[in-house]
């Protein structure tokens, strides 16, 4: 289920990744989203997950009101946001999870089925969506690039694993590796961590064993574990390939500070 869960966080960051590039040429103005507020792109929302996308952001929430230029969105928190779209607004509904050995990626890429476009009026109050985009978190507000309609099922899902994340996994690329820790800066949050391994800690790279002396810089790595004495315990520790959001950026409000 993990698996399922992270490859939609992978997928949603994928399709951001992916249309902030080819919208860049044409990136909507303030009037468009006129609910930034002054200097938007230099402001990041807290409670997000998905960056190291162009400046994006995501939140997950349900959806509250529905208009002809925003949905109303609620929050797990119980923050209410204006979530304004434009034409250039990718609408899009994550199809139903499949039961079987492909969800936990045995069937390849070619074998997963993709989002389905939808119109803006498909999306109902009561769902459950993704949206992707620029978070000014004082202001309350969203400039949607993506907007994902998921089931229920799957953003209880993905509620859990961003609750979870930091404490039970760990997911970016290597920034630096020390003796035992490893730092890394993550996509999820676009923020820099930290954790080390011990003699019990077990690495793998596609499914094949490796050792600490295999993860280089660069690498992107999953850990799974947890958090004693302050300090994230990798168990596991998985090299995977480039993550779809490309090389994350170091955090604006953070420049080259420490990991957390």
């Amino acid at each position: 289920m993990k698996a399922r869960v992270l490859l939609l966080i992978f997928c949603v960051m994928a399709l951001s990744a992916a249309v902030f590039a080819q919208d860049a040429s044409q990136a909507p103005g303030q009037n468009q989203y006129p609910d930034r507020g002054e200097g938007g792109q230099g402001r990041r929302g807290g409670g997000g997950f998905g960056g190291g996308m162009g400046g994006g952001r995501g939140l997950i929430g349900t959806v509250t009101e529905v208009a002809g230029d925003h949905y109303t969105i609620k929050t797990d928190a119980g923050d209410v946001y204006k979530v304004s779209f434009s034409v250039n607004t990718r609408i899009m509904k994550q199809p139903a999870q499949r039961q079987g050995p492909r969800d936990e990626g045995q069937g390849g890429e070619g074998q997963r089925t993709p989002p389905q476009m939808l119109k803006p009026t498909d999306i109902k109050v009561g769902d459950p969506v993704i949206a992707i985009g620029q978070v000014d978190a004082t202001a309350k507000t969203v400039g949607a690039v993506t907007i994902l309609q998921v089931d229920a099922e799957r953003a209880k899902q993905m509620r859990e694993m961003q609750a979870n994340f930091g404490k039970t996994w760990l997911i970016g690329k290597v920034t630096g590796v020390e003796g035992v820790k490893l730092t890394l800066m993550s996509s999820i949050d676009n923020a820099a961590h930290s954790f080390v391994v011990d003699e019990n800690t077990t690495f793998r790279k596609r499914r094949e064993p490796i050792t600490l002396a295999d993860v280089q810089v660069g690498d992107t790595v999953r850990a799974e574990g947890a958090v004693k004495d302050g300090t994230f315990l990798a168990a596991t520790v998985n090299v995977m390939g480039t993550p779809p959001g490309g090389t994350p950026n170091v955090p604006r409000d953070n420049p080259g500070g420490p990991p957390r």
